[in-house]
């Protein structure tokens, strides 16, 4: 017997260190694609806050009165390229990091270091902006956020106030301010640019050519953002656009078309949600002309596929457009970092938790790979304008009916067709489809 709690007792020790291991965010597979890994730049990150004066309180809005305003507070974690004093590790934690269950927060491990030394050697660098799903955090895609930051790029995670997982306000609050967030953290980088408020990132920011990255209602974000105007049925809903909220993102308002910001390059869409519920027409769509890539699960029941996520790539005629498919994926796919180790010890509760994070078919950490690695071929093309990187992209469509063909020296042969980044077998069940402005 005291043999066994001798051995309860040293497990319970090693336990923090166990769940340290499984709670990080930088975790590249052996069979990730080529581009997933790091790039060459250490990783520096810092906190801010924002406050949007004077915005509508959908909130505390009362049928029949005036809409109320108030200063909006945006929290963002910003990652950067950054340089480290000699002897000074790589590597870094997130404390206190709130997760789906909003009473249970984490440490996560992570590459970047807590206010490291801006590395100025190749600025500015295009700036990356990513918001959340609802409910979410900061912290849901920061796998990405590190993986940008680490090929040059300075990256903006969003907490949208009234949609994290400690304070799910009324929803139109999600609806409206997706964008309009989205926008302010932008005008709010570019100014950083300028007056970096003690963080030294002056110069470090090309505002200039800035992509946007969305999962779920972050990406229902993305698609108003870069020009896909709200259906007139929505904005008429008083479900969904109390006061009429909704008419300042609907398609034909002038006001809408004039709030779109050309500094905005290239967006990302993963897994979008709105179309299944008519947020979107046709007609709306067309307004998207920016490049944008999209990303889902063809199993997505909250988001749904066709009709949801790949009916917008379908009707976004006017868009250079990519769409990656995770087959039988749900709506998890891409996005969400591994479900960290204390969600996952809690038990039936736990389960319940964990399915925010998981998938039933992909491992998390293969999706996140998988994502960082179509992100930084997509953003070196559109972004960049590295010409090789349409080598990464031109692929066939159906990862599975690549033929894999090399020689001794593993380099390939004519008729090899396999994906590129991808070892033999391994991008069965993606499929990638690319449409050129006009097409359908």
């Amino acid at each position: 017997m005291k043999k066994f709690l001798s051995m309860i007792a040293l497990f319970a020790m090693l336990l923090p260190a166990v769940w340290s291991q499984d709670n990080h965010i930088d975790t590249i597979r052996a069979d990730a694609p080529a581009l997933a890994d790091y790039g060459p730049y250490t990783i520096g990150v810092t906190t801010l806050t924002f406050v949007h004066p004077g915005q509508p309180d959908i909130v505390n809005y009362k049928p029949g009165q005036p809409m109320p305003t108030y200063d909006r507070p945006l929290t963002c974690e910003i990652w950067y390229p950054a340089t480290l004093v000699p002897g000074q590790a790589p590597s870094g934690e997130y404390l206190n990091v709130v997760t789906r269950d909003p009473s249970l927060k984490v440490t996560l491990y992570g590459r970047a270091v807590r206010n490291a030394a801006p590395d100025k050697s190749a600025a500015p660098y295009p700036l990356v902006l990513i918001s959340h799903g609802y409910p979410g955090n900061r912290f849901l895609l920061s796998h990405l956020g590190e993986n940008l930051a680490s090929k040059g790029y300075v990256v903006v995670s969003i907490d949208h106030t009234d949609s994290t997982y400690s304070d799910q306000g009324t929803f139109p609050s999600t609806l409206y301010n997706r964008s309009p967030d989205q926008f302010f953290v932008l005008d709010s980088m570019a100014r950083l640019n300028a007056d970096d408020r003690g963080t030294g990132l002056a110069g470090m920011i090309d505002a200039d050519k800035t992509t946007l990255i969305g999962y779920s209602m972050g990406a229902y974000g993305v698609v108003n953002s870069l020009g896909g105007g709200l259906s007139a049925n929505i904005v008429k809903n008083a479900t969904f656009s109390p006061g009429n909220i909704l008419e300042a993102r609907a398609a034909g308002n002038p006001a809408y078309t004039a709030s779109l910001d050309q500094r905005v390059k290239a967006g990302v869409a993963i897994a979008p949600w709105g179309m299944n519920y008519g947020f979107w027409d046709a007609e709306g769509l067309k307004g998207i002309k920016t490049p944008i890539f999209f990303m889902a699960g063809s199993k997505d029941t909250v988001a749904g596929y066709s009709p949801g996520s790949h009916t917008i790539f379908d009707l976004a005629i006017n868009a250079d457009r990519y769409f990656l498919t995770f087959e039988n994926g749900s709506h998890n796919s891409a996005a969400p970092m591994p479900a960290p180790k204390e969600v996952r010890a809690k038990g039936s509760l736990g389960a319940k938790v964990a399915s925010h994070y998981l998938d039933a078919v992909w491992d998390n950490v293969r999706m996140n790979n998988i994502a960082q690695h179509f992100i930084t071929a997509f953003l070196a093309k559109y972004i960049k304008g590295d010409p090789n990187a349409d080598s990464w992209l031109a692929l066939i469509e159906n990862g599975a009916d690549g033929k894999w063909s090399v020689d001794e020296k593993g380099q390939p042969k004519p008729d090899h067709t396999y994906w590129k980044g991808f070892g033999n077998n391994q991008a069965v069940g993606l499929k990638l489809e690319h449409r050129l402005p006009g097409a359908r």
